[in-house]
């Protein structure tokens, strides 16, 4: 596919679309408690590991020698565990449907990039507010590495058809903001996982926001075109 004159926007899903990371926390917690790990702070697994593939988040904490298929059944009942508790509270991050509508207003190429799997995909983006928002949607399971390797953000480029120097990403996790960096992406970084101190100081980033109510597409637009060299 070639590439276009447009610009993408590319939208991690965990803390971008939906404020939610307290919970997959809580559910990870919950699963190393129930596998001998006890104690651990949720805190440190969203500072270490928020945004990476399941395997990476269980060889850090649980097993360094976990195999992939164990890896996939705990990740597995974790999600589960983390879906039951967010059912009845899924909700758009404030201010997202209104900025969503304004940029595809601009023709902006809009895409999701998260270390998600299959079944959390399929759970979020079916809520009203994202169905049939975007265009091009990959997650773990359809790249060889996850995030902080660009491989994510890369392939929704290439399925949106656009440089990714056109595109910006907007991300809540260090490991995310490393892999648009790496991807030759800016970054705008939310602060939902880490406080706005540690995001400013990323590579790439060219605004941190609480959330969606205070900015616009074309403000973030402008932001790009003046970071570019």
């Amino acid at each position: 596919m070639q590439h276009s004159e447009q610009f993408a926007f590319i939208f991690d899903m965990d803390g971008v679309l939906v404020d939610n990371m307290h919970l997959h926390a809580r559910s990870w917690v919950e699963l190393f408690c129930d596998h001998g790990l006890k104690g651990l702070d949720p805190g440190r697994y969203l500072r270490e590991t928020s945004g990476m593939k399941g395997l990476d988040v269980l060889r850090r904490f649980l097993d360094p020698d976990i195999t992939p298929e164990e890896a996939c059944r705990l990740t597995e009942l974790k999600d589960f565990l983390y879906r039951a508790m967010y059912r009845k509270e899924i909700r758009p991050m404030a201010g997202l449907e209104k900025f969503l509508n304004s940029a595809a207003s601009l023709n902006i190429r809009l895409g999701v990039g998260t270390g998600a799997g299959a079944r959390n995909i399929d759970f979020t983006l079916d809520i009203p507010g994202f169905k049939n928002r975007f265009q091009a949607v990959v997650g773990s399971h359809q790249v060889r590495h996850g995030k902080p390797h660009p491989d994510i953000f890369l392939r929704v480029a290439e399925l949106l058809g656009t440089d990714p120097a056109r595109c910006i990403v907007f991300e809540d996790a260090v490991a995310g903001i490393e892999a648009a960096n790496t991807a030759g992406m800016k970054s705008i970084a939310l602060t939902t996982t880490n406080p706005k101190e540690i995001m400013q100081a990323c590579p790439g980033v060219i605004a941190v926001i609480d959330d969606f109510t205070t900015v616009t597409p074309a403000e973030m637009l402008e932001k790009l075109c003046v970071a570019q060299p």
